[in-house]
């Protein structure tokens, strides 16, 4: 059977393989004093808070199942642009708000509104691995501009004004980010969101982790800078719903309708369950359990980063949202004998049972260097996974 050339240049997404080796591996000790300890997966160990749970629940036992409209629930947009205006203090239109089946699905969303064959779409290396196959899938490619500690691992606007060619279409950008957890400063995003306008260029802005910001001045939302700033965001992470599939996109006003015929015809609706559920994130009783899990995802970051550290790995910016830590394993890599990131990640699965990512997967620039951590764990994982490496290293 034909395989298209769009199949072939997509690469795996490696977290994933690497979790099935993992996960392989846990069957087999499972039962033994050592039990596989999972820091691989960016995924909250905590889930839907009870009146979300609650809400799905009532939906289905009351038949609100059927399709809702293409950009969402009327009530959720509603509710989104609420948040906006009570965490950040910004105006958000809730008609400029587009409700869809994941972040993933509104970042293909808007690279299908947005992008042509041959366009060029500027990322920081190391990013995300998906966001630059959702460029590649509508026919544009991803240029990886390698980034440093200095520059908290982020495009700087100097960068992109360099970077920017005939083929540019503008920037994809992660803030906080994934891998490091490292977040652009407001000041530098509006001077990159200049150079990119002043070319007629997309801002691009994932913001997943906004809410799990942890200091200032980086919890601030790309919306502030003006209406031409597209922001894609998601119920999974500050909200626990992973699973759920439930993200949100924000776009000027113009390109809703390109996205709302967009969605029609690729996604006909997010999860309408899902939906209703959403509502109750934002009732205060859900919203205080969501800020008491996020100062746990803090003191985990302050337990673990300090820990790392100690153990010899390098970790050259201070996370600042996120649950994620960006480490440098070179030293211990030499230490060890080892062939770079890829071969250290599988030693300490083997040796310590604790699953880790290679830095494979966010780019090339120093894939073979970097490892990332995720501390979405309990504190009592992290905590047994620094007993274990430190006894392995």
């Amino acid at each position: 059977m034909h395989v298209s050339s769009r199949g072939q240049r997509i690469e795996p997404f490696y977290v994933l393989e690497m979790a099935k080796a993992a996960s392989a591996l846990a069957a087999s000790v499972a039962h033994t004093a050592q039990p596989m300890v999972f820091l691989n997966i960016g995924e909250p160990d905590f889930t839907a808070p009870p009146l979300v749970q609650a809400a799905a629940e009532k939906a289905i036992r009351d038949g609100v199942t059927q399709y809702t409209p293409a950009l969402g629930l009327p009530a959720l947009r509603e509710r989104i642009s609420g948040w906006y205006a009570r965490r950040f203090g910004v105006q958000v239109a809730a008609e400029r708000i587009v409700v869809t089946a994941g972040a993933s699905a509104a970042l293909h969303l808007a690279c299908m509104a947005l992008i042509d064959p041959g366009d060029e779409v500027l990322m920081p290396d190391p990013s995300y691995p998906c966001n630059r196959h959702f460029v590649s899938a509508a026919g544009g490619q991803a240029v990886l501009l390698p980034t440093t500690a200095q520059e908290r691992f982020q495009l700087s606007a100097a960068k992109v004004e360099s970077a920017w060619g005939p083929r540019t279409r503008g920037v994809l950008l992660a803030s906080p980010s994934n891998p490091t957890g490292t977040s652009i400063h407001p000041d530098e995003l509006r001077r990159i969101h200049a150079v990119v306008q002043a070319r007629g260029g997309i801002t691009l802005v994932d913001e997943i982790y906004l809410a799990l910001s942890h200091e200032d001045p980086f919890s601030h939302t790309a919306l502030e800078i003006d209406e031409q700033v597209i922001s894609i965001n998601s119920f999974s992470k500050y909200f626990n719903m992973t699973g759920w599939r439930l993200g949100w996109m924000v776009v000027p006003p113009s390109l809703v309708p390109v996205i709302e015929r967009l969605a029609q015809n690729l996604f006909i609706c997010p999860s309408t369950i899902a939906q209703h559920a959403a509502l109750a994130c934002f009732e205060p009783e859900s919203m205080a359990l969501y800020e008491a899990r996020r100062a746990e995802f803090k003191a985990r970051r302050d337990y673990f980063i300090p820990a790392l550290r100690t153990l010899g790995f390098g970790v050259p910016v201070q996370p600042d949202g996120a649950f994620y830590a960006w480490a440098d394993c070179s030293a211990l890599c030499a230490k060890q004998g080892l062939q770079g990131s890829w071969e250290f990640a599988f030693d300490l699965m083997h040796r310590a049972h604790v699953a880790i990512t290679p830095g494979r997967d966010f780019g090339t620039a120093q894939a073979a260097q970097f490892v990332r951590f995720s501390t979405a764990s309990s504190m009592e994982q992290l905590t047994t996974a620094v007993q274990r490496l430190q006894a392995l290293l």
